[in-house]
């Protein structure tokens, strides 16, 4: 059985291109994802990988849709060959059932991992020319919820758990310890004025 994985980074792309490729090659079960790739958390790769059985190939308009970075194409593909199931990238013209198929993955893959370190570079090096400039100042933080301070001092005097106070304010837990942080630390500083 032929088994197509597609992934866009984002809700709003579109992932007809991918698709129509896909029905071309004769897919015959297709899983989308919409997450950037750096996340590992992809729901629908992950059911691909469960529902995959020896003898199929699964099938990707590229490796960057596939895999994170190299080690994790270098995974992927092993958890496939362990079940055995072949890997086909059309775009790189990458097919595991030859060694030479095998070979060009590795390269590929490293190929597609420098990439993404020089796009990375290369977004520091805006930034950074941007922060001299005084063009960037970075993401604005979100206004706190209207409730934040009453359920903060709620859950400070132990009438509620973090998690009760995170549900209140909406907040996730990051967000929430961290806006704690900021709101004692600014406490502590008019304090000491």
């Amino acid at each position: 059985m032929k088994i197509g994985y597609i992934r866009v980074s984002t809700e709003e792309q579109n992932t007809a291109r991918q698709e129509v490729l896909l029905r071309e090659l004769g897919v015959d079960e297709v899983f989308i994802d919409k997450a950037s790739g750096k996340n590992a958390d992809r729901p629908e790769l992950t059911r691909m990988m469960n529902y995959v059985r020896r003898g199929d190939t699964v099938i990707v308009e590229s490796i960057s849709r596939f895999a994170r970075n190299t080690r994790d194409l270098l995974d992927l593909v092993e958890r496939l060959t362990e079940k055995q199931v072949e890997f086909v990238s059309r775009k790189e013209a990458i097919d595991t059932t030859t060694p030479t198929g095998k070979f060009m993955l590795t390269v590929f893959a490293a190929v597609a991992e420098l990439e993404r370190e020089y796009i990375l570079q290369r977004q520091r090096e805006g930034i950074a020319i941007a922060k001299e400039q005084g063009k960037y100042t970075g993401r604005k933080p979100r206004p706190l919820p209207d409730n934040f301070e009453r359920v903060v001092a709620h859950w400070r005097a132990g009438e509620i758990t973090a998690a009760e106070a995170m549900r209140q304010t909406g907040l996730k837990a990051n967000t929430f310890y961290r806006r704690c942080c900021q709101t004692s630390l600014a406490l502590k500083r008019i304090k000491s004025i």
